[in-house]
């Protein structure tokens, strides 16, 4: 068992020690972008000030507001941001598989919002690394009490990972210090002896453990039981394993913002491109300041024999001159050339030009969705500037909704999936069998794209009515009823608004029974109204030859 835990230990450091470089590039980032998280190469005692060295929080600021954009544009509390999905579009649009689907997603929704589930918090540290460092870890495992999800965000000096052959993350290594106490809690039967009885002593000391989680054809197939992954907890100090169990999946989720060729480990573009302005931004401020210092209390020159005593520039100082002195060879006490504000404004304009490069680096110009559909914009016009606003936010919110929220997505529907938190499997709807579930998400990306289809509707429509002028057998070139639910679908109108195809085929059918039995009465009414008109016609008749019979006329 030792020599186990020695080999997966020494697995782990040679991931640690390749990454090393990495670290320091990570470490001149956070002191420039995210100073809380500034120790990934030292170590920080408490009571240290985060931003101490910094002349401006600018960058700060930008990384900060990227940060909080992301999680209210992508991750909205006030509304639904993801719903669950299939890759077949056929049963998407079943209402049946819909309403499960629909009422899936609103259970994950209470699971991850739970008072106890820390989804917020760690989603907060996420964004924050995320937009800092390119990447972020996020575990979701189940509680203590198995009745609902915790999620934590872990510090990226302390993960390490590895991709497999298709780039997929098969391999992840992660420190963690827990003190004595927290160690017999949640391993009392596999706890070494010494850690049990230091708990009893010193039950706030640390002790270096790690948590690994490998494929299973790399470490043991007779504990795997089938499951494609292993996952360990391993006590290195002791050289012991504290939990040793098969699981179906790695319990990490690792968004990745830009990756290169060749390296597992991805950056962030907005703070690599913006790292060289925020350094010299620093340098700026740090002139201007000391500017504005001489500006105001400018350094002074003065005849050592022509004054008195000391020069005194203190507010109501006085500095005393020789009488002897003669000023026609210059003033005995004067300021020194280049010390006023002159240059003053062209370093407040550059620093101004360097601040909206660092904004625009961090995406702060982009991600807001363009007002559109208001005002005289035609529907061509509101397309344009729809494809023009995908164009710019792809880049960054792609990565998201695809690895981020997609990712904490799928662990939450699996993990719930297990838990028998959706009701018996007897209960799904049988199309929706076998079937993988994605997510679709409520962001401005598929806000553009809805409003890109309720777009063409509408122009659909207005083209529609210009061809049926002309031609009214042009009205079956559209499926309107395809059209329309498709745009209601876009619009956001909820599943339990929009009935099923075969209800709605029903309710046709019904209507055009309704119709023909009405138009069927109507056609009765008419014939009897016929029949009436022509006997009341035949009695009046009769009637006029029976009076002309009496007058003798005929």
């Amino acid at each position: 068992m030792k020599q186990r835990v020695q080999d997966l230990k020494k697995q782990g450091d040679q991931l640690w020690s390749k990454r090393a470089p990495l670290e320091s590039l990570w470490q001149t980032t956070a002191e420039n972008f995210y100073p809380e998280r500034a120790d990934f190469t030292v170590r920080r005692s408490l009571g240290d000030e985060f931003a101490s060295h910094l002349m401006t929080g600018r960058p700060v600021l930008a990384r900060r507001d990227l940060a909080n954009s992301l999680s209210s544009i992508l991750r909205p509390t006030s509304q639904p941001w993801f719903f669950a999905r299939t890759d077949n579009e056929q049963i998407n649009e079943d209402q049946t598989a819909l309403r499960w689907l629909d009422e899936a997603s609103d259970k994950m929704r209470r699971v991850m919002y739970a008072k106890n589930s820390q989804f917020i918090r760690a989603t907060k540290q996420g964004d924050n690394d995320f937009s800092a460092f390119g990447q972020c870890v996020i575990s979701v495992d189940v509680n203590k009490a198995f009745n609902g999800l915790l999620y934590r965000a872990w510090h990226l000096r302390d993960v390490v990972w590895q991709e497999n052959a298709e780039l997929a993350i098969d391999t992840v290594h992660r420190k963690w210090k827990l003190d004595a106490r927290s160690l017999v809690k949640l391993f009392p039967k596999t706890v070494d002896p010494k850690v049990r009885e230091t708990a009893e002593k010193e039950p706030f000391r640390e002790y270096e453990c790690r948590h690994i989680v490998i494929p299973a054809d790399e470490y043991d197939l007779k504990v795997s039981k089938g499951r494609p992954f292993v996952s360990l907890y391993v006590d290195v100090e002791n050289q012991g394993v504290l939990e040793e169990i098969p699981v179906p999946m790695l319990d990490y989720v690792i968004p990745r913002w830009v990756t290169v060729s060749g390296s597992q480990y991805a950056y962030s573009p907005s703070t690599t491109i913006a790292l060289p302005d925020a350094r010299m931004l620093q340098q700026i401020g740090l002139t201007l300041l000391e500017a504005g210092q001489k500006a105001v209390d400018p350094p002074m020159i003065a005849k050592g024999e022509a004054i008195a005593g000391a020069v005194n520039t203190f507010a109501g100082g006085v500095s005393w001159i020789d009488p002897d002195y003669d000023e026609d060879k210059g003033d005995a006490l004067r300021v020194l050339a280049g010390s006023d504000a002159h240059n003053f404004q062209f370093g407040m304009d550059r620093e101004h030009r360097v601040e909206q490069f660092i904004y625009e680096a961090f995406y702060l110009n982009q991600i807001q969705l363009p007002d559109v559909g208001g005002g005289d914009m035609t529907a061509y016009e509101v397309q344009k500037r729809i494809e023009e606003y995908l164009r710019r936010a792809r880049p960054l919110f792609e990565p998201m909704e695809t690895e981020y929220n997609g990712g904490l997505c799928e662990k939450t529907f699996e993990k719930m999936l297990r838990l028998g938190a959706f009701g018996s499997p007897a209960d799904m709807p049988p199309q929706l069998l076998g079937q993988d579930v994605r997510f679709q998400f409520e962001s401005p990306l598929q806000a553009a794209a809805d409003r890109a289809k309720v777009a063409a509707f509408q122009q659909s429509a207005q083209l529609l009515e210009i061809a049926v002028q002309m031609d009214p057998n042009a009205r079956f070139n559209l499926n309107a009823s395809k059209a329309l639910r498709d745009a209601l679908n876009a619009s956001g109108a909820p599943s339990d608004w929009i009935p099923s195809e075969d209800e709605v085929a029903a309710a046709t059918q019904q209507a055009q029974q309704q119709q023909a039995a009405e138009a069927a009465q109507a056609a009765v009414a008419n014939t009897a109204g016929t029949v009436g008109a022509v006997a009341d016609a035949a009695h009046r008749t009769g009637a006029a030859k029976q009076q002309l019979q009496q007058a003798g006329m005929i």
